[in-house]
């Protein structure tokens, strides 16, 4: 059996590695050019009961650890002004050790067969052949017919439509991502109020949050309820300048992570798929991670999604020649747990709602 996995994200690639420990073959097709291509995102934290429990499943435990950045489950709520309201230091008891989510992409490459990956490989289309199978059609051009196809391609999975009329919806919040390099020697007034690990500003409808990366790096997301429209074809600089408005009055430390960018902003609109999303089983395709149950980033995502990959390429190695039964176990359990997960605590409405910051830290020092 091969498994054919569009989209070398954190979920597909702990569900090939999980399949290659068990002499399962796995050809992983991503759209980019190398693993290189483009930054692979900021901190993320990883939970024991999912996201560390998948990795011990692909066998990565001890190489994980070592790629955890000490201090960084610090967490700090000030509110507009930079005042302090909360400073929890990370005293090493935390249960959520933080790491670059591109080291750990990385960790999970290096630990696949060479070949594995097909880079520069973007699907433009899938289609069912009627029989269990399914034909994968390349941008660049060329097909292959596949018997068991995982979509683990993100948010606008190009497998999804296979299963599910189900698309994306604006959540109405937009994200400004910057970077400051170097912050303590180039950036030092914005390092300081960041402090050792995250950083929440808020206030109502709006907040500054960011991350102390390795090598001092401050990566940070200016978040705003705003429509989907708002700076829709702006450059760079109208993003900036426009961006940094919202926050007038402000501290100018908070705002200086914004207009002292060393790249230019880059401009997100938050998504997602509706709660309890599921499907039908249908013969021979399956999704995990944000193609299965996108929602908006609460700290959650890549945990799943590395989740979903493990779990499948258990039931996968553990029904030999069964596949549909071992895609049917797997589904129920991921549906579960996605739609519980759907159902927690918005986040979104404690950062920014009308009793922000201090429902943040109310939250937090809970």
């Amino acid at each position: 059996m091969t498994v054919t996995i569009i989209g070398a994200g954190l979920g597909g690639l702990v569900l090939a590695r999980v399949l290659h420990r068990h002499g399962i073959r796995a050809e992983v097709y991503e759209a980019e050019a190398s693993p290189a291509a483009r930054r692979q995102g900021g901190m993320l934290d990883i939970h024991p009961w999912n996201g560390r429990l998948a990795l011990e499943t692909a066998g990565l435990a001890e190489e994980f650890r070592a790629l955890v950045l000490p201090g960084r489950e610090s967490s700090r709520v000030v509110d507009r002004h930079g005042t302090v309201l909360l400073d929890e230091p990370d005293d090493g008891t935390g249960q959520r050790p933080e790491v670059q989510r591109g080291e750990l992409r990385q960790l999970l490459l290096d630990s696949l067969p060479p070949g594995t990956v097909h880079w520069g490989q973007k699907v433009g289309g899938v289609r069912a052949l009627g029989d269990g199978t399914h034909e994968v059609r390349l941008a660049g051009g060329g097909t292959f017919v596949t018997s068991l196809l995982v979509g683990a391609d993100g948010a606008w999975s190009k497998v999804r439509p296979l299963l599910s009329a189900a698309t994306p919806e604006y959540v109405g919040v937009t994200v400004v991502e910057t970077f400051l390099f170097d912050g303590d020697t180039r950036h030092p007034a914005a390092a300081k109020v960041v402090g050792a690990g995250a950083l929440y500003a808020l206030a109502p409808g709006k907040g500054i949050i960011a991350h102390r990366e390795s090598g001092g790096t401050l990566h940070t997301y200016a978040q705003l309820y705003r429509p989907q429209d708002w700076l829709a074809g702006a450059d760079a600089a109208t993003v900036t300048a426009r961006t940094v408005e919202e926050f007038a009055g402000w501290a100018p430390e908070l705002t200086a992570l914004i207009t002292e960018s060393d790249l230019p902003p880059v401009l997100r609109r938050l998504a997602t798929l509706p709660a309890g999303h599921r499907w039908d089983r249908v013969p021979g395709v399956t999704l995990l991670g944000d193609a299965a149950h996108l929602m908006p980033p609460n700290g959650e995502g890549a945990n799943l999604a590395m989740l979903d990959g493990a779990e499948l390429g258990q039931a996968l190695a553990a029904h030999p020649g069964e596949v549909e039964t071992a895609l049917a176990e797997y589904e129920q359990a991921m549906f579960a747990r996605a739609a519980a997960e759907a159902a927690d605590e918005d986040i979104y409405a404690i950062m920014f709602g009308a009793d922000a910051p201090h429902s943040m830290v109310a939250l937090l020092a809970g």
